[in-house]
């Protein structure tokens, strides 16, 4: 799972049946060092289905793969990112170990 930011929305004029009624948002995965305020860290753009109701500039969870299918089993959707959460805050704690 990585923590990406939304930064759009997708308008589809069709979709598959068995993902309708959901959103399509545009999501920038994120490392650490992005999350911690810099500038460097940004990912390249994906698509990912919503549930949530997530808007530009929210942080999501986001789970990839056939685990962004596996909420739907046994009915699988044809997905590769799935917004699992819509996050308030994100702590990083950088003390050595």
């Amino acid at each position: 799972m990585r923590i990406a930011e939304v930064i759009g929305r997708i308008t589809l004029s069709q979709c598959h049946p068995s993902v309708r009624g959901a959103t399509w948002l545009i999501g920038v995965p994120l490392s650490a060092m992005a999350l911690q305020g810099s500038e460097t860290g940004r990912g390249e753009p994906f698509i990912i289905y919503d549930e949530l109701g997530a808007s530009p500039g929210a942080l999501i969870a986001v789970s990839e793969g056939g685990e962004a299918a596996a909420p739907f089993n046994p009915n699988p959707k044809p997905l590769d990112g799935y917004n699992a959460a819509i996050l308030d805050t994100v702590h990083i704690d950088i003390s050595p170990r």
